[in-house]
């Protein structure tokens, strides 16, 4: 029976509700097993997973697409370390997630206690923050701390251990209000937002480039007034291909034609090869706007005199700022330099007939792309999510959709199916569809298990080449061919079927012309479903226009 006392297990449950949380992605264990039970008097829903990474990678996309605060929930000790990689995911993503992980309780910490471990120190170096609750009467600010913390600045992670005393105990202490959660802006100065507009508008050939956190649905709504209201281009960068993203089409020739980039909270970093020349002209000049004192520190010192201007601000307040300093007059008009940019980025030297394609091997990835765009197409409210690799790259420069979710500059795979699931429970009424290779479908198949368990379908293509592809490409392209190792996976492998013995639905595809029906049975089945595609294995494209 549960006691009447509230214990820090209700407290903590009670601020999540008022920061508005009412989802939780979590797996169970037994440090956070109090909160399991605070949860049956609760209205907030746990989604239970097969692995705490992947509660972490679902908290990032549900926080994309709904634009708040994701929650992720886990175990202490080895439930925490499995945790982490997927910190690393949303921090490049620039996403406010909160971990909680449960935690060896306090009284107990050297003396050899059940899975102690020092998880503020492990989870440090891939989130904002990161400490251990000391405290019952407490809790509930340590939360709205870490709330704060993961959307001001640069949105991103936070970590909090949480002792199992810590939870059990009577609680005590005060709640806090609703504004205690909110981000705290870094406004952009007035003054400062009237210079950089005249900078644009005396520019022949400006780029501004936007961060991850504005390729969110909100952060694309803020990009376009942006847009609008400067009369230059505004670019969202968000691949860690960077300069080479096939999603961005031939931009690394426009890179080096721009005679002032502004970085809106973009880090200047590999992305943009640190800014040298000859990917940036020469005699480019640089403003940077930036949250992080660091980072303008790093920029100020590798661009020198090349730094036109710089500002602390975090880039949404930053944008407003623009907008409104446009408004007052001063916006540049540059007609034919930003049809330039979008013609640059459209470019695409493949043709839109599938058939078109060799299918030697298997089908091209182009192929099976163009094959899922007619569905985007029909779908105005469609989700479209993509993993890394070779395929996720040939994904990302194929397929447009209205809303899309990528695994981000941290460049690693494995994301596609828990994000799918985040995005459908923050989205439940639009169609999802997920696109990722065979070697990411073995990182998270059994969460399979829980989208049916929780009715969150979706649809995943799985572009199958029997290989660890873009590992293989690297191999090949700098040690030759022969001496390729370690790449290869099972030749038709049926994925298909590991959905289908999970509780979804499964489609094999050999053939292009299969495709579209394979796709509508996927999705008129109601279910997760995973439409396992034979394809070539080819290298990710890299666009340039011929001169």
């Amino acid at each position: 029976m549960k006691s009447t006392a509230m214990r820090g297990a209700d407290a903590l449950l009670e601020a999540l509700k008022v920061a508005g949380i009412r989802t939780i992605f979590t797996l169970s264990g037994n440090h956070v097993m109090s909160v399991f039970d605070a949860a049956v008097d609760n209205e907030i829903e746990l989604i239970h997973v097969r692995q705490e990474g992947a509660a972490v990678h679902m908290a990032d996309a549900w926080a994309r697409m709904s634009g708040k605060v994701g929650v992720a929930l886990v175990t202490g000790g080895p439930g925490h370390a499995n945790a982490i990689s997927a910190l690393y995911t949303a921090k490049c993503g620039e996403m406010p997630v909160v971990l909680l992980s449960g935690h060896a309780p306090l009284r107990e910490l050297g003396l050899g206690a059940f899975q102690e471990m020092s998880q503020a120190e492990m989870a440090a170096p891939v989130t904002k923050a990161s400490w251990t609750a000391q405290s019952t009467a407490t809790l509930p600010k340590d939360l709205a701390r870490a709330f704060r913390i993961a959307q001001s600045g640069r949105p991103g992670p936070v970590h909090v251990s949480l002792p199992s005393d810590v939870l059990e105990a009577e609680f005590s202490g005060s709640r806090p209000e609703a504004g205690e959660f909110a981000a705290e802006p870094q406004a952009l100065a007035p003054v400062a937002a009237q210079a950089i507009v005249r900078e644009l508008a005396n520019a022949q050939r400006p780029l501004v480039i936007a961060p991850p956190l504005l390729a969110t649905p909100p952060g694309r709504k803020l990009v376009d007034g942006l847009r609008r209201a400067l009369g230059v281009p505004v670019v969202v960068m968000e691949s860690p291909r960077g300069i080479n993203d096939p999603g961005l089409g031939a931009i690394a020739e426009i890179l080096a034609e721009c005679d002032l980039i502004v970085l809106l909270g973009k880090a200047l970093d590999f992305t943009l090869r640190f800014g040298k020349a000859p990917t940036m002209a020469a005699q480019c000049r640089w403003i940077v706007i930036e949250p992080d004192v660091e980072l303008l520190a790093r920029a100020a010192r590798t661009q020198k005199e090349r730094l036109s201007l710089s500002a602390i601000a975090d880039a949404r307040s930053a944008a407003k700022a623009l907008m409104l300093a446009a408004a007052d007059g001063g916006a540049g008009r540059h007609e034919k330099w930003a049809a330039e940019v979008q013609a640059a980025i459209d470019y695409r030297p493949w043709g839109s007939d599938a058939a078109a394609f060799p299918r030697n091997g298997g089908m091209h990835s182009t192929a099976m792309c163009l094959g899922l765009q007619p569905f985007l197409d029909r779908h105005a409210d469609a989700i479209f999510v993509c993993d890394g690799g070779e395929v996720g790259q040939w994904a990302q420069a194929v397929l447009k959709a209205p809303q899309r979710v990528i695994n981000g500059f941290a460049g690693a795979i494995g994301s596609a199916i828990p994000f799918a699931i985040g995005a459908k429970k923050a989205c439940p009424g639009s169609p999802v569809l997920t696109v990722l290779g065979d070697g990411t479908f073995g990182f998270h198949m059994a969460e399979f298990d829980t989208a049916v368990r929780n009715n969150l379908p979706f649809v995943a293509v799985v572009g199958n080449d029997a290989k660890w592809n873009a590992e293989y490409q690297i191999q090949v392209r700098d040690f030759g061919e022969p001496r390729a190792l370690g790449c290869t996976l099972g030749q038709a492998t049926r994925y298909d079927l590991v959905a289908s013995a999970l509780g979804g639905h499964g489609e094999f595809v050999v053939k292009g012309e299969d495709l579209p029906g394979a796709l509508v049975r996927a999705f008129a089945s109601g279910k997760p479903a995973c439409v396992n595609v034979l394809i070539q294995g080819t290298p990710a494209p890299i666009v340039r226009r011929k001169k």
